[in-house]
This record gives C-alpha cells, sequence and structure tokens, in this order.
C-alpha cells in the first residue's frame, strides 16, 4: 500500500544550519541504506526559514519506514526547540511524479538565515 505525506512548517531562524545538518544526515543514511520502497524529498523556500517534507512509502500496511531510521530519530529528537511552527502532516495522493536529476549544490546547503544564524 503506498502512503504519501506532505509536512509543512518554520523553524526558528538561529536554528537553520542544525535544523539542515539534520536533515542531511536522514539523506546520507537513505544512500547509504537505499531502502527501495521510501521517496523522500525535502526543500527549503525562499524565505530561508520555512521547510516542506514529501515522502512515499510503499508498505504492505501504509506505514512510512522513515520513523525508524536512527537519523530521523535524531531529527526529531529535539524538534521543538528549532520549530517556530508546528509541523503540519497532511495525507496527499501522488498523481505522478518524475525523477530528474537533481543535485544538490553548495549553494542549497548554506544557511540562508543571514549573519545572525
Amino acid at each position: 500500500m503506498i502512503s504519501s505525506v506532505v509536512v509543512s512548517y518554520q523553524v526558528r531562524p538561529e536554528a537553520v544550519a542544525e535544523h539542515v545538518r539534520l536533515i542531511e544526515a536522514v539523506f546520507e543514511q537513505l544512500h547509504a541504506e537505499q531502502p527501495g520502497n521510501v521517496e523522500y524529498k525535502v526543500v527549503r523556500l525562499e524565505d530561508g526559514v520555512s521547510f516542506v517534507h514529501v515522502s512515499s512509502a510503499d508498505t504492505p500496511d501504509g506505514s512510512n519506514p522513515l520513523p525508524e531510521l536512527a537519523a530521523f530519530r535524531e531529527f526529531g529528537r529535539d524538534s521543538a526547540a528549532r520549530v517556530a511552527t508546528t509541523p503540519v502532516p497532511t495525507p496527499a495522493d501522488i498523481i505522478g511524479s518524475y525523477y530528474p536529476a537533481v543535485p544538490v549544490t553548495d549553494a542549497a546547503r548554506t544557511d540562508r538565515s543571514g549573519p545572525e544564524g
């Protein structure tokens, strides 16, 4: 059963760098383990503090295996101290999907929170 969810929220400006580091650790674990039943993407919006996660999983019971990853558990451990708005998970249906090569650039990894962040 395929299940999908979209989660959006904002992070405190002073916590953006740590938040991005924790997200990158999730992707490092995903790349290392290469689960075939998970699709996951995280984008940071132009304001530098708004994040959107899109996750799909194909499991017999419709559960998402992401929360079982050690890096994902670490990401969620102190999230209340980093987030400025409550994450809003919204179930979603995938209408279509295309997988172009999307390199993660250094520009995408930089902290956009400004000099104080």
